[in-house]
């Protein structure tokens, strides 16, 4: 029995390593898509997954404390004290990745879906002011340099990036009488190289579970060798094995 341990373990292996593969990883999404805000705005944070048979709970951690167990997460008038990294469970799944929430106190921010951009995408920059309050003659700004202005708070449309539209940028416009600025955002676009090759995973990925099953053939084969040869031993030592009989007193 004691040989039939090594396959045993090694068969349990396999076992855990496919569930824990089975497991989905849950996403935190914002509405609106924005991870910088400004004080006294609104967002809701959903946790997007599936939920296990049984098990529709929900855990959001902020700063790796356990904040709310409802479905989705609203945050209403936001300030400073809301900013943080927060992650999202659903029943059984692992744990998101951190989605970092930005508060920040001013006039205007430059909204931008994410920071990092690949070659070819779009991106649409909007000019956002506290209170949602009225903007005229919106300017945007790259490296310092007008890009486009509108009399009225109309978006920065780029229909497909390149390394150009790397840089530094921000908005200018007038609230009521007040000429205000937003922080600038640096904008990274990367080149498509940089990006993973779609399609299925490389051989290399299937490596250590080929590894696995010819380990565990081995160990197979090598205890039904081990059997035989006992059994063939066993045999030929009752043959020659000679039986004397001693009459007792």
């Amino acid at each position: 029995m004691r040989q039939l341990l090594p396959s045993t373990a090694l068969l349990l292996l396999v076992s855990a390593g496919t569930q824990a593969a089975n497991l989905t990883k849950a996403v935190v999404v914002l509405e609106p898509p924005y991870n910088r805000i400004l004080t006294l705005d609104n967002v809701t944070l959903k946790c997007q997954g599936t939920y296990p048979l049984g098990d529709n709970s929900t855990q959001w951690l902020h700063n790796g404390t356990l904040i709310s167990n409802q479905a989705s997460y609203f945050i209403k008038a936001a300030s400073v004290e809301n900013s943080g990294e927060y992650r999202c469970r659903k029943g059984l799944s692992e744990l998101s990745d951190p989605v970092q929430l930005e508060v920040h106190m001013g006039w205007l921010l430059l909204w931008a879906p994410r920071q990092v951009f690949q070659e070819g995408e779009p991106i649409r920059l909007r000019c956002h002011s506290w209170k949602n309050k009225p903007v005229r003659n919106v300017q945007y700004f790259q490296n310092g340099k007008s890009k486009k202005f509108s009399y009225g708070n109309s978006d920065f449309h780029i229909p497909a990036a390149t390394s150009k539209h790397s840089g530094s940028y921000f908005c200018r416009g007038l609230i009521g009488k007040k000429n205000e600025s937003s922080e600038p955002v640096d904008i990274i676009i990367q080149g498509k190289s940089c990006t993973a090759p779609e399609g299925p995973a490389p051989p290399g990925h299937q490596i250590p579970f080929s590894l696995v099953m010819v380990l565990l053939f081995a160990v197979d084969t090598g205890l039904y060798f081990a059997v035989q040869r006992d059994l063939h031993k066993s045999m030929r030592d009752w043959k020659n094995s000679k039986v004397s009989w001693k009459q007792g007193p």
